[in-house]
């Protein structure tokens, strides 16, 4: 599912496409500024998103093997919350049997 496809599934609930647009964008705006400002985001039942450090390394070129500096940076992270989690074993267990 894309962002697009997300304002359609929420156009169903919300009434509108416009309403549904809006409010999509407004939750990912307000993650992303809060997450990139240090914040943690928790959402009870979905799970949180947060900034980690990544520390400066010596990794290696994998072609070559000669080391290469890694600088330190920055990343977002969302680890899933318990009732997300659970909703995804099931599903998955749900498509294996299809398989079968």
């Amino acid at each position: 599912m894309n962002k697009k496809e997300l304002v359609e599934a929420i156009t169903d609930r919300v009434g509108d496409k416009k309403t549904a647009t809006e409010a999509v964008n407004a939750v990912l705006d307000a993650i992303q500024r809060a997450v990139a400002s240090g914040d943690k985001v928790s959402i009870t039942g979905f799970g949180a998103f947060e900034m980690v450090h990544k520390p400066a390394r010596t990794a290696r070129n994998p072609s070559t093997g000669d080391p290469i500096k890694v600088e330190e940076s920055w990343a977002p992270r969302f680890r899933p919350g318990a009732e997300f989690k659970e909703q995804v074993n099931a599903g998955g267990k749900a498509s294996a049997q299809k398989k079968l």
